[in-house]
């Protein structure tokens, strides 16, 4: 349980420690929310099929005493996840079919996907890889050299994405070795990074981890996920600062979550948050409908009239593509 001295002491700890002390149980979290867990729709069975992992920093950024926090419910392990709804399945996105070698996603024209790990430093409720088998299908140490072998060979490739889990929870020498070993590939034109943690666990972006960035051949995209501009803090705000002093291109992509951010009014201040930070609202995506997760679902009939009203309240550079991922689709398929 943290105290104020406690959390204090906390954020002076590297991201490592920092990670370590992340929020594992249900009743420890409600704790430092000041909220029964007796008037909560909480259950712990939801937490044994898919874990609860919620870093500090993030949960430091939601409201104490509110059951309703939009932050709260993308984390919350609730018996919603118990009913099974039609339509909703394992692998929502396809991913499974598009797998050409454990660790390597090869779905669309020029560009793969590396699923470096099968870690997160936060487990979003509503993630379509909840049910992944990473056992199975994430880039291993053994497999990383067979993954680099593969876009040797593959000469249309000129995209990497490094995904997962989360890649930023690679240490700083693997993630070396791997940027070294893709700027050697010469028909690579960008390396693209999916993380998460620049919003939770924002003690990652290092000195370091950005020197990796900034002596890459190819350009670095990072793509980031946020879904609430309560996410972007005050360690947030400086992780963004570090990125853009760095020259890495920042977007980001969010999720339509029911109860969390399908308002129009939440989507505008997280847009406007997001540029005045440097980041660049990118994706809008409809909800991937994966077991577990139909509590977060917003029709598509409603995800039209958010954006319509989106765009009489932001220049069209705040607002973001609305779009959903079909299973064996060439690209994202936008909605307008």
């Amino acid at each position: 349980m943290f105290d104020h001295a406690s959390e204090t002491l906390h954020f002076t700890k590297n991201w490592q420690q920092q990670l370590a002390e992340a929020f594992n149980n249900i009743e420890e979290l409600c704790q430092y929310l000041h909220l029964s867990i007796k008037d909560l729709p909480v259950s712990t069975e939801a937490s044994q099929t898919f874990a609860l992992r919620v870093p500090l920093s993030f949960a430091a950024s939601m409201q104490k005493g509110n059951p309703n926090d939009p932050l709260l419910r993308q984390v919350l392990p609730l018996k919603d996840e118990l009913n099974r709804a039609i339509d909703f399945i394992d692998d929502p996105v396809g991913d499974l079919a598009a797998i050409t070698q454990p660790g390597v996603l090869h779905k669309y024209h020029g560009r793969v996907l590396f699923i470096n790990t099968g870690s997160c430093a936060i487990n979003c409720r509503y993630c379509f890889r909840r049910n992944f088998p990473y056992a199975d299908s994430q880039l291993s140490k053994q497999h990383e050299k067979t993954g680099l072998e593969y876009i040797a060979t593959h000469t249309d490739i000129t995209e990497v994405i490094l995904s997962g889990g989360d890649p930023l929870l690679l240490s700083d020498t693997r993630l070396k070795a791997l940027f070294e070993q893709l700027n050697a590939i010469k028909h690579v034109k960008r390396i693209r990074i999916h993380t998460r943690l620049p919003i939770v666990l924002p003690a990652r972006m290092t000195d370091s981890l950005v020197k990796i960035f900034t002596q890459s051949r190819q350009p670095v995209v990072m793509v980031v996920h946020c879904n609430h501009a309560q996410e972007i803090n005050a360690r947030v705000q400086e992780g963004f600062t570090v990125l853009r002093q760095a020259g890495i291109s920042v977007f980001n992509q969010s999720v339509l979550l029911r109860g969390v951010n399908d308002q129009v009014a939440v989507l505008s201040e997280l847009s406007e948050t997001l540029f005045k930070f440097g980041v660049v609202p990118y994706y809008l995506h409809v909800l991937d409908k994966a077991t577990g997760t139909g509590h977060f679902d917003v029709p598509e009939a409603k995800a039209l009239e958010l954006l319509k009203e989106l765009q009489t309240r932001l220049p069209g550079y705040l607002v973001p593509k609305l779009v959903k991922e079909v299973a064996g689709g060439v690209s994202k398929e936008r909605l307008v």
